[in-house]
């Protein structure tokens, strides 16, 4: 029969050999652990480094839209332009008519009523003209072909409007062309 200090031996021998066991578990389970910790913080560099190339990809596409939905609203606002500035050589035609046949007394009435109708078309398209008579000069809205000496008027007034300019908008899409006051032409030539 064993002995009891034989037994207390094996049981103790199984109870070491269960802590080595225990412990080499344990330590396989901590090395998987941190394998595994390892692995989450590459995920997360991976993860991180998707989400910074997204948000570039995304700032570029935004980028990319506003651009293409600012050549596009260019491209509108000069086809646009380019057929208001065609009706406008028309009008310009119905205008001078008007004026040749009022100067020879002929009845204008159905003309007059043509270019109210005309003038109504383009207000409806925004489109408005540029004030000039005893306006300054201001090369974005007019376009000066002549220079007319009156001491009495302040320098580059505009003293006679040769041909109405447009703004569409907030775009100057013809200038007007203008005859603008200087006190004195030759003192201008010299400093100009």
């Amino acid at each position: 029969m064993p002995d009891l200090h034989d037994e207390i031996a094996e049981d103790h021998l199984e109870t070491m050999q269960e802590s080595k066991e225990e412990e080499v578990e344990n330590k396989a389970n901590h090395e998987q652990v941190e394998k595994l910790k390892s692995l989450l913080e590459k995920e997360k560099e991976k993860v991180a480094s998707y989400e910074k190339k997204i948000k570039y990809l995304l700032t570029d596409f935004e980028n990319l839209k506003k651009r293409t939905d600012t050549d596009v609203q260019n491209k509108v606002n000069s086809i646009i332009d380019g057929i208001i500035l065609k009706f406008l050589l028309i009008y310009d035609d119905f205008v001078r008519a008007k004026d040749a046949l009022s100067k020879q007394g002929a009845d204008t009435d159905g003309l007059h009523a043509i270019l109210k109708n005309m003038d109504s078309f383009l207000a409806e398209l925004g489109v408005r003209p540029i004030e000039t008579l005893g306006e300054i000069f201001d090369p974005k809205l007019h376009e000066a072909i002549s220079v007319k000496e009156d001491p009495a008027l302040d320098e580059n007034t505009i003293t006679a409007e040769l041909r109405k300019g447009y703004i569409l908008k907030d775009r100057v899409i013809r200038p007007s062309l203008v005859e603008i006051s200087k006190r004195n032409i030759k003192e201008a030539k010299i400093d100009g």
